[in-house]
């Protein structure tokens, strides 16, 4: 096959859409912390997609396509993409250049580590955080996305199915904010913390509407073509995503008593989340299914979360952990050839083998993610605190990092 110019303008456009997400998330964390640490929870996002494309340029990408090594990882031949340039890479598609691909796949680098940030929202050190994310984007994802993705990787030959990065981005994200959370210990004040009301509720809307659309390039652009797959995934998103923001509603307004603004978006984005890994494998009906469970399992998560001890300030774990486990058992059950001829029959269609690929995929990837993160932050903390003093932590983190405000 050659470059298809069809392919090529829907792919652009889908690494444009990925590439917003990640300011997007900036404002739906931003808007769910204090107003003292609004500035800071943005901008952390806006340094990580800054700092990961240095990364992933440099050695990141070669790393996690690059030619493989042993099954776990690429070499470091498209070093400072080296031979990454206008002819494709087969393996990966036929009718883009392999440097669209490299752009693709650096927005998906990016958002991953941006994910973990809620984990430990209004307490890290920000050169601290700066040399989380350069670590483990290099040792965490890097490995992980050529496990699951790479020409070689060993989950990818065992038949895992990964569409669009449950396994890669969310579990990882989910497993390693719980061992964030739980190195870094709870905020200072942590019962005033819990009970905080967001400072912003418009921009938790914002910053969820915009992951919403996002999210179109992330499931619909991992076709990595303009086709019929790209369609199906982009339909499976929306429907997901109205399924667990409309559940997600009816459980804290029967429980609460009250629909919960805030509680439609993180539903939202819940249901995004659990359908991302089966998106380009199963039909409408499935992705319906699967925004439901995340709506109810995300929730339930999450309350049980806020009764523990473990300050996980966003329910990072909670929507991208849990929901994406979730997501990543119903590709077993739900998945289709009939759907996409490149993937695999999951149990509800004669393969039960193929949730048990999935479920040992999640055990490795959370075991690797969580033991991995909580090594990386130990280590940090030795030559650098990772988390803020107990007065600039009184303060918060804008005036104490960056000396600057958001309401004057």
């Amino acid at each position: 096959m050659s470059l298809d110019n069809a392919d090529i303008a829907w792919v652009l456009a889908a690494t444009c859409l990925v590439m917003i997400m990640t300011p997007a998330l900036g404002f739906f964390y931003g808007g769910l912390v204090r107003r003292k640490n609004l500035i800071s929870t943005i901008v952390q996002c806006f340094m990580v997609f800054a700092l990961v494309s240095l990364v992933w340029a440099l050695w990141g990408y070669s790393l996690a396509f690059g030619p493989d090594w042993h099954g776990i990882v690429g070499n470091l031949s498209n070093v400072g993409l080296n031979g990454v340039g206008q002819d494709p890479n087969t393996f990966y598609s036929a009718t883009i250049p392999a440097l669209l691909y490299f752009a693709f796949q650096l927005k998906f680098a990016a958002i991953t580590p941006a994910l973990i940030i809620g984990a430990f929202a209004e307490r890290i050190r920000f050169k601290a955080l700066l040399i989380f994310i350069v670590l483990w984007a290099t040792l965490i994802y890097a490995p992980i996305a050529h496990w699951v993705w790479g020409d070689g990787g060993w989950l990818k030959d065992m038949g895992v199915l990964d569409f669009a990065g449950g396994l890669v981005v969310h579990i990882s994200a989910g497993m390693s904010a719980v061992a964030a959370a739980l190195v870094i210990g709870q905020r200072k004040d942590v019962r005033a913390a819990k009970t905080a009301r967001p400072n912003n509720v418009p921009f938790v809307i914002l910053g969820a509407s915009v992951l919403w659309f996002g999210w179109f390039g992330f499931n619909g652009g991992s076709a990595l073509a303009a086709n019929g797959l790209a369609v199906s995934a982009l339909v499976d998103t929306n429907l997901a995503a109205s399924a667990g923001a409309v559940t997600w509603m009816l459980v804290d307004w029967v429980w609460k008593g009250k629909p919960s603004a805030v509680g439609m978006c993180i539903g939202a984005v819940a249901g995004l989340v659990a359908v991302t890994p089966a998106s380009g494998f199963v039909d409408a009906t499935a992705s319906l299914i699967i925004g439901v469970g995340a709506g109810i399992v995300s929730n339930f998560v999450s309350n049980w979360r806020a009764r523990t001890r473990l300050d996980d300030s966003l329910d990072v774990f909670a929507c991208h952990g849990a929901g994406s486990m979730w997501g990543v058992i119903a590709t077993g059950l739900f998945a289709s050839v009939a759907v996409n001829s490149a993937g695999a029959n999951g149990l509800f269609y004669g393969n039960p083998g193929q949730l048990g690929i999935e479920s040992f995929a999640i055990v490795v990837v959370a075991g690797f993610s969580f033991f991995g993160s909580y090594a990386l932050l130990k280590v940090i903390n030795v030559f650098t605190p990772i988390r803020v003093s107990p007065d600039e932590e009184e303060v918060g983190l804008d005036m104490a990092e960056h000396g600057e405000e958001a309401y004057t």
